[in-house]
């Protein structure tokens, strides 16, 4: 499993040194482009639009903030940096504890698991036991990727889980949702509540998340598996393993040039044997 973050937990005066590894992992399948007339990969490249179709270089680019009136402001590198010197948190510091069910979920992002360096294991399990016990989470901030993030650490089975959660004003207020307010509760009767109830009963199961499963993912899957079996490839020309090809060449007779000069330079001059007087 590779390392997202590695860094250090801390409450009070306990610190405990881990890792963070992703939770989850994106399933989705990925598709290739090609041009329908010469079946080759469409590849994207970044120009300016009145510099024509020349390909902008990564030194002639810089970063820009767009005003909400359409206006510039650059940001440089060196300054992003200098921020991030001071403000990124190698330490993951929990701020709080509070209840789980006193988070709404619409607060959660990404969840990582943490993993305790062979120095903490001891404070790992005393945080994951007291959790446990007192039934609550902590609450800290992290510095992921160059951003700050709210976090929730809680025990999972028999280890301790990480969730960033969103920040109060990256939550979309709910009233802006058009025909939110429009909904009127006192059109539903009392008889109908509670034939829904009922049904809700009915379907009420323990959640057992094994059974949900990615169907339309599956069927795909299945569709490319099939066609594979049939050998329905596409006939892609060989331009792009022929170029390969002559470059690996190319690299060996450069190496071997280079073998042959290095001998050329390390070999001993060669004397010129004297010639023999004639009478």
């Amino acid at each position: 499993m590779h390392t997202v973050w590695k860094g250090s937990i801390s409450f009070g005066l306990v610190n405990i040194p881990v890792k963070l590894f992703s939770a989850v992992e994106d399933k989705d399948i990925k598709f290739r482009q090609l041009h329908k007339e010469c079946l080759t990969p469409i590849r994207y490249k970044k120009v300016a639009e009145n510099c024509g179709d020349e390909e902008v270089k990564p030194d002639d680019i810089i970063k820009v903030y767009e005003t909400p009136q359409g206006k510039y402001i650059q940001i440089t590198d060196e300054e992003i940096n200098k921020l991030k010197e001071e403000f990124e948190l190698k330490q993951v510091s929990i701020i709080d504890f509070v209840k789980l069910a006193e988070i709404d979920p619409i607060y959660y992002d990404k969840t990582y698991y943490v993993g305790a360096e062979s120095n903490g294991t001891k404070p790992y399990a005393l945080l994951s036991e007291i959790l446990k016990r007192t039934e609550k989470i902590g609450i800290a901030k992290v510095t992921i990727r160059s951003s700050e993030r709210l976090a929730a650490i809680r025990p999972h089975n028999d280890m301790l889980i990480m969730e960033t959660l969103h920040f109060p004003d990256e939550v979309r207020d709910s009233g802006s949702v058009p025909y939110a307010s429009h909904i009127d509760k006192s059109a539903v009767s009392e008889k109908e509540l509670q034939v829904g109830m009922m049904l809700v009963d009915q379907l009420t199961t323990k959640f057992e998340p094994e059974k949900y499963t990615d169907t339309y993912r599956t069927a795909l899957e299945n569709l490319i598996q099939e066609k594979i079996e049939r050998n329905l490839f596409v006939d892609t020309p060989d331009k792009d393993v022929k170029k390969d090809t002559s470059n690996v060449y190319d690299l060996m007779a450069a190496l071997q040039a280079s073998i042959d000069k290095t001998k050329t330079e390390t070999a001993p001059p060669k004397t010129r044997k004297p010639r023999k007087k004639t009478s």
